[in-house]
């Protein structure tokens, strides 16, 4: 087996700051991959290049808002211009507001659904010229199984990741006679920051007792996956991975 799959290829990943995005960064870059590391919080961010550098890799730091589409956009053009190439784009970024439908602050929810949806497709869209242009790339699109599953509480949440889904579907079908492969990644519950996010309190004590009830995935686990995807030989592509703890029912 090859050590090195990614050996000469370009990686950005989208909130590689911590948790999965970080995990994902330091596994593509131990596989040979130059990874271009996206977050708002760029002390992280040169906390992780550091890892990555002293490991033998290489690793460019581009801290962004997300929120802004143009950011997401600007991110992908300077890795090409800084490397020469984009082959991998990881859309991770996102943000887990949890709350009633009923009393749902709207303005939480839009700055939910422009990270988690608007600015992957941004960076998408960014990418794509450069990869039709070579007949060659991989984007992947990390969702949830609340993409899979609605549960009471996380009505926008579960709206950003079904559109994640059904966007990953339609970009696949788009981009499939050019070499462009898509996958999307569903995991369930995996040991993050994520659930610091959420503003209403019974929500966020009632998901961390469930959660604390279960071995969690850690980001490593999520990472591997992506891995395995951007890994395969060309002619394969891995349209989805659903992935939850052994000890999760629903």
């Amino acid at each position: 087996m090859n050590p090195r799959p990614l050996a000469s290829r370009i990686a950005l990943v989208t909130g590689a700051s911590s948790g999965i995005g970080a995990a994902t960064a330091l596994a593509l870059a131990a596989a040979g991959a130059s990874v271009a590391l996206v977050a708002r919080r760029a002390d992280r961010l040169d906390e992780l290049a550091a890892r990555v550098r002293a490991a033998g890799g290489e690793a460019l730091v581009l801290p962004a808002d997300l929120l802004d589409e143009h950011e997401a956009q600007r991110v992908v053009r300077e890795a090409e211009a800084h490397y020469g190439r984009l082959d991998i784009l990881v859309n991770n970024a996102g943000v887990m507001y949890l709350e009633p439908i009923e009393t749902a602050d709207l303005g939480r929810w839009r700055r939910m659904l422009e990270l988690n949806v608007l600015s992957l497709i941004a960076s998408t869209q960014a990418a794509l010229p450069g990869m039709r242009a070579r007949h060659g790339g991989h984007v992947v699109n990390v969702a949830s199984t609340a993409g899979r599953q609605a549960n009471p509480g996380a009505g926008g949440y579960s709206a950003t990741k079904w559109g994640v889904v059904g966007f990953s579907e339609s970009l696949r079908r788009e981009v499939c006679k050019d070499n462009i492969r898509v996958s999307v990644i569903e995991p369930g519950v995996v040991a993050t920051e994520l659930r610091e996010h959420i503003a209403h309190a019974p929500t966020q004590q009632a998901i961390n007792n469930w959660a604390e009830g279960m071995r969690q995935l850690q980001g490593a686990d999520v990472a591997n996956a992506i891995l395995f995807c951007v890994s395969q030989p060309e002619h394969v592509n891995i349209n989805e991975i659903l992935m939850r703890p052994t000890d999760q029912e629903r």
